[in-house]
């Protein structure tokens, strides 16, 4: 099960009041999928939760976790960072083998493991978060 610290929890609630949303209707969606430096990277959105989700609730705000994804963030902590030169939601995944050093990308412990998403719908996010298009 993917755990919310206190902090992400306040953030979030945060966040969606900025945009307007309700906690009742609305939370953060996290998943994983192909892409980034390390093989694997961390995706977020604001969204509505889906049948079969996992839902975590924490003092009054909801993140959900499609089947899938939870197989790579099982026993994560979802966290918020409040850096000077870095600050977001931080994944801390202990099923990762090793992680790209600005977070956002992860090499999972199991070769076996791969994401079944449509490699078409990559975003193109690389590390650093800049875009492929971007970086030439």
């Amino acid at each position: 099960m993917v755990t919310v610290t206190e902090n992400a929890a306040r953030h979030l609630r945060d966040l969606l009041e900025q945009k307007g949303e309700s906690p009742d209707e609305k939370g953060l969606r996290l998943f994983v999928e192909k892409g980034g430096c390390a093989g694997m990277s961390y995706a977020m959105k604001i969204d509505a939760p889906e049948e079969t989700d996992s839902v975590i609730e924490r003092d009054g705000v909801r993140v959900f976790v499609d089947a899938e994804s939870l197989e790579f963030l099982d026993d994560s902590q979802v966290d918020y960072v409040d850096a000077l030169n870095d600050s977001g939601f931080k994944i801390q995944n202990p099923n990762a083998a090793r992680s790209c050093g600005c977070g956002t990308s992860f090499e999972p412990t199991s070769a076996e493991k791969e994401p079944e998403y449509d490699p078409d719908t990559k975003d193109g996010t690389v590390c650093g978060g800049e875009t492929e298009e971007s970086e030439g």
